[in-house]
């Protein structure tokens, strides 16, 4: 694989394809976490850990499943790898950094079950990446989910000191706002 498909990857993966924006995985830490900016951006650092080493791991965890013939455990396989790692990166805040440890709360470990890290290393399997491509692959989605966490807890600090209607307040105002930003990240879709 050369420069020019790596960039066309990492380019499609953080913006044209975003993985909250237009294929709508990890909505929940997207919507949960995205209302200060400070947490939205350590959410959407340890989503980018957890998810590019998750990448390279499951990456070569599939080649020894294909070896032994069980592919059908991927899944399984893929949750544990996932679950050890959240484990890792919970016990690394808990001990370097308390805040943001506290600010992510129960969001923290929903890492284990966010959809958008299993549904990124079952992508890299499905599409039959080979490890640079997967690790390529799944950086750049980590860093489009970050992307798109930290806009999002931009415009909820604005919005939240602006007059809204009743109706509209909360997660009305939130929804719509996503679907705005959904919108908007279509427009990516032309540079490639």
């Amino acid at each position: 694989m050369g420069i020019k498909e790596l960039l066309i990857v990492l380019i499609s993966a953080a913006l044209v394809n975003n993985v909250v924006l237009s294929q709508f995985l990890g909505l929940c830490p997207f919507l949960g976490v995205s209302k200060k900016t400070s947490t939205a951006a350590g959410m959407g650092g340890a989503v980018v850990f957890v998810i590019t080493v998750a990448s390279a791991l499951t990456s070569l965890i599939y080649k020894f499943l294909e070896f032994l013939d069980i592919t059908y455990m991927k899944t399984i396989v893929f949750i544990i790898v996932i679950a050890a790692l959240v484990q890792f990166i919970e016990m690394f805040l808990k001990k370097y950094s308390p805040s943001l440890y506290s600010a992510l709360g129960v969001y923290l470990p929903l890492i284990t079950t966010n959809c958008a890290v299993l549904g990124v290393s079952i992508t890299n399997v499905q599409k039959g990446n080979n490890f640079v491509t997967s690790v390529a692959y799944g950086f750049s989605t980590a860093v489009g989910f970050l992307i798109a966490i930290v806009i999002m807890a931009g415009v909820r600090e604005r919005i939240e000191h602006n007059k809204i209607t009743k109706s509209f307040q909360g997660s009305p105002i939130t929804l719509i706002t996503a679907g705005l930003m959904s919108i908007a990240f279509m427009g990516f879709a032309g540079l490639l």
